[in-house]
């Protein structure tokens, strides 16, 4: 299992639009790509009262849906969300292994 992480810092003005927007748009033409299994957006709450910032994770089930996702998917996928949010905000990606899931 390798999750795919995408911190993403927008401009509060902009954050109904982009969350909505997420999820009802971009999140779901991600996972239509069969390479992931699952997605969780979360609101990261930072040091700064005006900070908006926001994790997608995505999980794949291999690395290779993920390099798939990369090669075949994500070019087009980043371009539609950058043209709609040109200059509003700044995108950190971040890779990790699964070692463990624990449920209580």
């Amino acid at each position: 299992m390798m999750l795919y992480n995408v911190s993403v810092s927008i401009d509060p003005s902009i954050e109904s639009d982009w969350v909505c927007w997420m999820q009802e748009c971009h999140i779901p033409e991600v996972l239509q790509t069969k390479c992931f299994s699952k997605c969780v957006l979360s609101k990261v709450h930072g040091n700064e009262a005006d900070e908006c910032t926001f994790s997608v994770l995505y999980w794949a089930l291999s690395k290779e849906d993920y390099e798939r996702y990369l090669l075949v998917h994500a070019p087009r996928l980043q371009v539609d969300h950058s043209a709609r949010y040109e200059g509003k905000f700044v995108a950190f990606r971040t890779t990790m292994d699964l070692i463990s899931e624990l449920i209580p």
